[in-house]
Parts: C-alpha cells; structure tokens; sequence
C-alpha cells in the first residue's frame, strides 16, 4: 500500500494562489475526476460500459460525470411555521435568487451573498400547518375566533422575547401533538393547496435546466414525543404531477407520523401520478434511538415489508447539518480520534427528553449501516442501504454553510454581538447553546447535467457526498483491479468506472483468484477552505457469529508523516489564528489520492466501506463572530473546525451458496 502522493501526479505549492486554485479545481473536476456524458438511468452499467471505450482523446465519447453539482436538501423560508414564527421574512423566490448568487437582504436587514452560487436547492418547508403562519400573523378570522391562536397573535406581533416564547411553545404543542385542532391547517383546505401552489411555482420560476435546478419538495415532520423522525421528499417532477396529490402530514386520520405510512403515500403518488419521489431522513442524533430502529418500529416486529419499502424509499441519508454532525458518536466509535465532531446528545428534538448510552447505536449513520447488515443476513434485505448527503436544516431562507458567511438556524440566530449568548432552543433547565448551530453542510451529486432529472437519477444510484460546508472535491470507486497507476494519471475516473464502481455502488463477487476489494480515493481541496488533512476509509462489516465491527484507516495523508509503533497517524497541527479568524496553508496538501487494498478482508464477511476525508483546522463561525464585533468569547465555546466530507459507502455482500 502506498500512502504518499505519487510523483507523477499533478501536485500544487501549499502556498499556490486562489485563482490558481480555482484554474485547478475546475481541471480536476472536468479532467481528473471524469469527463461527461449523458444519464438518465439509476444504476452505473452505462457509465462502465462507456469508460470502457479507448480513443485518442481521453474526453471523447465519456458518459460518466465531469463534476460535482453542490446543493442544499433542506432549506425552510418564512412558510414554514416555525421559521415565520421565528422572525423569517424571506419567502421562496427569495430562497432560489440567493441560492443562485445573488444578494439579498436578509429578515433582519443585513446584505448577505453566497461566496459561489449553487447549482440545486430543494425549498422543503414543512408538510404540516402549510400557510397557518402567514393567517396567524394576519390575524385571520379562524385564528381570532380561538383563544390561543388571538394569544399567539399578539405576541408573534409583538416580536422580541414575546414572540420566542410564542413559537417554543407552538413547537412544543405539536410536537407533543398538543397543537390546537382548530388552527391546524389540513391537507384540502384552500389556505393549504394555495400555499402548496406557491411553493410549486416558486420552484418553477426558479428552474433553469442546464444552469440552475429548483426541486420541488417539502419536509414531513413527524415527531413522536419530540423525537425527531423528519424526512425530505424530493420531487423528480414538475408543477403537472406535484399538484396532483397534496403533501402528506402528520395530522391523522389522513396523515400518519409512522414512516411506513409516508412510503406508502410516496406508493400512492407514483401510482396516480407516474412521476418519482424519494425520502431523506436526518437528524437521526435527536430522535433518541428511533431513527434506525433493528427489531420494532412503533410498536411492530421489523419484517421483510418493513425493510424492503425502507431499502427503496429513503436512498440518502442526511448525514450532517446545522442540527449536529450524525456520521458517528465518540461513545460508539471509541477507536475514532475524529468521532466527537459538533456532536449534539443532549436530548430530543425538544429537549423532553435527555439522552441515554443506550439510544445511541439507533442513531448515528455509522452504525445504521452496520445495523443494515445485520437485518441483511436476517430478513433478506438491507433497509439502511442508504448514501450520503449533507444539507443545512437554515430556517432563514439561507442556505449558508460556509464559516465566515453563517446566518444561524432561524433568524433569530442571525449575526449579531450577542448571537452565541442566546440559547438556539431553551425548554425548562435544559437548552441548545446559541454557539452550538453548526455551519453545515452541502450535498455534493455526481451528475452530468445540471437537470431535475439528472440529479434525482444520480441521488437514486448514491453517487453522492456529504460535506460540512467545504466544496472539496471527492471520487470514491471500488473494485478488483484498481492499481497504483490507476492513480498517477490525470484520468482516475476512466479507472474508476471501467474497472468498478463509484461511491453509492455495489461490490459483485470477487474475481477467480483476487483475494481482496481494491479502491481508488481522491481528493482536492476546495480553494476558499483549508488544505486536506488525510483521507480515511472507514469499514464496517458482520462476522459469523453477526457480531458488528467497524475500523478506520488512514490510506492517504500530507507533510510526509509517519505512523507511530502502533499505526496511529501523528496530528497535522494547526496554523489557525483564533484573534484574527485566520490559518495559513502551510501545511496539509491541496489534493491527495492512492489505491487501497483491505489488508483485513474475508470474502465470508458482508462489510461496506466509505471515505472521510479531513482538511486541517480552520477558524469556526464563531471565531468570525468574535473578530467580527470584537468580543472575547467564553472559553466554552469552539473556535476552531476540521471540515469533513463523507462520501457514500460501497458494499460488498459475499455470493450466497
């Protein structure tokens, strides 16, 4: 195994320019990591036959991706009812606009502008109460002829502390499903189709094939005792088949906070309408051990239904964002120095109930994927098959993910001098810290047209990554053949699809006398960020007593480091300048590649592996905040951060006898 990046590939100075960088990023994207084509199906057969193909120009006849599109899943504007409550002004159109670079002005009147703009946005305000929040500042006649909702009214009008208080104790009513049945607007009612409308047409204004792609989306928010089971429904589709089947919710009898029930309706909308949708789940971490449930899920055995709907409906997984990074828990993970990153384990969703050991394997996207095998090798089918995308959860309007240019959970938590002293949630003695959001994160997506269709296909195969806000580049392939030439070239990804299969894929079995999986990894600094640290592979696998592993490897890292007696990886230091919310490139690399062989592999053994790559610290948002208006912060509180991509697994399953 060679750690180090081979001579003959292309290398840059640690103290190369910003725009040299971005001349190289764009070759490493359209050259290195691929040159495009065209797809429209969700498996990687055609991208392996095409890399196949040998002519004179390396870029001739390509039918696999020539870059990453960067977006963000999980954005809320002013009609979702606890961003509107919260103070949220922007609306939809405003949402696509910046996400499309341009300068708005945001809820609370500061100009604010992405560094780059993005190339999708899924606008996903909740499924439930859709509208009731622009009636209920309006002081519409149903909200005034209910006790609660005039008292509301006064004091979300009133706005300051008044007007927090109002939107906790909103929240907290439904997710206890205490919310007052006389102000909750259903599914039918003119108020939600007219809202539903203009969520659908804003995203169609927005849509501009080929430059810019506007999903049509919405998030169900289930809670089940303020545990959090939210997904993100995504729309492969236009206006004609959204508007045929109105969202589901949560409120029954025609809505369910039972997943099982939300793929069921997913069943129901591509039967009426024969269009394509697929669910997101996040935030695993605040749904207090019910998010990957192994045996029952509300109150059922987990059986071959169970896991075959789940396997199909929920491709992605929403493994990072503002809410707390999800990949894994240091409890879980004790072997892994990089575990405990922006981890929240206080409670649930609301903080009604506080966290317990127990609960955590539940919930972390690591070991859901070593649950799957399990179920796997149990009932037949691997419902947490799931890739990987990072999105934001901002209920601004904003999808902000970078660490200089961070607007907060709601617009309550916009920048201000006093932003890290007021709590993001409080209820009771306990609370989320107003320094504890975390700037994250984006979805990365393999696909070579920047179209609704192309993207969704490219979700569905998980040829995706997750990044906490950094837009470094990644590949990831597996396979049987891969070499240490494979990654001297200019041209990983012609390997990388001809000889296996990208991030998101499938292992078949190996070939007569390979004795293990071989995998290319690459990686490029994204030129506004820091430089890469190292490169990881994580695996986990089942052995044959179906007891669960997992273990890290560092296969690629910078500065000419050597591992200790025992393996460990000595740390790449830091340059960061906490006072003046700097760091300097002066160490890490700004691309790393290699071949890895799995030294540990047994072909008996159902495993999966997915690369982490980690760039050197750099300063957090709340060390921007710091300089930015001049105040100490308490020592609490983390100025530094370690971005972090995480690409979608590739799984190996032995052949069955």
């Amino acid at each position: 195994m060679n750690n180090k990046i081979p001579q003959s590939y292309y290398r840059v100075s640690k103290q190369t320019s910003i725009s040299a960088l971005l001349c190289l990023t764009l070759a490493f994207s359209q050259s290195a990591f691929a040159a495009g084509g065209g797809i429209v199906t969700d498996d990687t057969s055609s991208l392996h036959a095409t890399a196949k193909k040998d002519t004179y120009s390396p870029y001739a006849q390509r039918n696999f991706p020539n870059r990453p599109l960067w977006g963000d899943t999980h954005l809320h504007t002013a009609l979702s009812f606890d961003a509107g409550a919260f103070g949220a002004t922007l609306l939809p159109p405003d949402a696509y606009k910046f996400a499309k670079g341009e300068e708005v002005i945001s809820s609370t009147g500061l100009p604010v502008r992405l560094s780059r703009p993005l190339d999708f946005l899924v606008v996903s305000d909740h499924s439930d109460n859709m509208g009731f929040i622009t009636e209920l500042k309006a002081g519409a006649s149903f909200v005034m002829a209910s006790e609660e909702g005039r008292r509301w009214n006064a004091m979300i009008n009133k706005g300051g502390q008044e007007g927090v208080k109002a939107t906790v104790e909103m929240i907290m009513a439904f997710s206890q499903d205490k919310f007052p049945k006389e102000l909750s607007v259903l599914p039918g009612t003119n108020i939600y189709r007219n809202t539903w409308d203009d969520i659908i047409n804003a995203a169609e204004d927005a849509n501009d094939p080929g430059h810019f792609t506007a999903f049509i989306g919405y998030e169900w928010t289930s809670m089940v005792k303020g545990n959090n089971l939210h997904r993100n429904i995504i729309y492969r589709d236009g206006a004609a088949r959204a508007k045929l089947l109105e969202p589901f919710t949560t409120a029954a009898p025609l809505g369910s906070t039972n997943p099982v029930d939300l793929w069921k309706w997913m069943d129901r909308y591509e039967e009426k309408t024969a269009g394509q949708v697929l669910a997101l789940a996040h935030n695993g971490n605040l749904s207090n051990g019910i998010m990957f449930p192994e045996t029952k899920a509300f109150g059922k055995k987990i059986g071959k239904e169970y896991v075959e709907i789940r396997a199909k409906r929920e491709r992605l997984y929403e493994v990072t964002q503002i809410k707390g990074d999800g990949e894994t828990h240091p409890f879980l993970s004790k072997n892994d120095e990089f575990a405990d990153y922006e981890t929240w384990d206080q409670g649930n969703l609301d903080l009604s109930e506080l966290k317990k050991n127990e609960m955590l394997q539940y919930e972390y996207a690591r070991s859901a994927l070593k649950l799957g095998l399990r179920m796997e090798k149990k009932l037949g089918t691997n419902p947490y098959k799931f890739g990987m995308v990072g999105s934001t959860d901002s209920h601004t309007g904003l999808a902000t993910a970078q660490e200089d240019n961070f607007f907060g959970k709601h617009s309550g938590g916009e920048p201000s001098k006093d932003r890290y002293k007021h709590p993001m949630a409080k209820v009771g003695e306990n609370e989320y810290k107003g320094y504890d959001p975390v700037a994250s994160g984006y979805a990365a997506v393999w696909a070579e047209e920047n179209t609704r269709a192309s993207i969704f296909d490219a979700m569905q195969r998980k040829e995706t990554y997750a990044t906490t806000g950094s837009r470094m580049i990644v590949r990831f392939f597996g396979g049987w053949d891969y070499t240490q030439e494979d990654a001297d070239t200019r041209l990983p990804a012609k390997a990388g699809y001809a000889k296996g299969t990208p991030m998101g894929g499938d292992l078949t079995t190996a070939p007569e006398g390979k004795k293990a999986p071989t995998f290319l990894v690459a990686a490029l600094k994204d030129p506004l960020s820091g430089n890469l640290d190292r490169i990881q592979i994580i695996k986990g696998w089942i052995d044959s007593k179906d007891k669960l592993h997992e273990k890290v490897y560092d296969v690629a890292w910078s500065d000419n480091r050597k591992p200790d007696s025992k393996g460990k990886l000595p740390s790449v230091g830091s340059t960061v300048n906490v006072k003046n919310a700097t760091w300097t490139n002066t160490i890490g690399e700004p691309e790393l590649i290699t071949v890895w062989t799995d030294p540990d592999f047994d072909a008996s053994q159902s495993a999966f592996y997915y690369a982490r790559v980690i760039e050197i610290p750099t300063p957090r948002w709340t060390a921007y905040e710091s300089k930015y208006y001049n105040i100490t912060m308490p020592k609490k509180v983390p100025m530094t951060t370690t971005e972090r991509a995480y690409t979608s697994p590739i799984w190996y399953t032995p052949k069955k006898k």
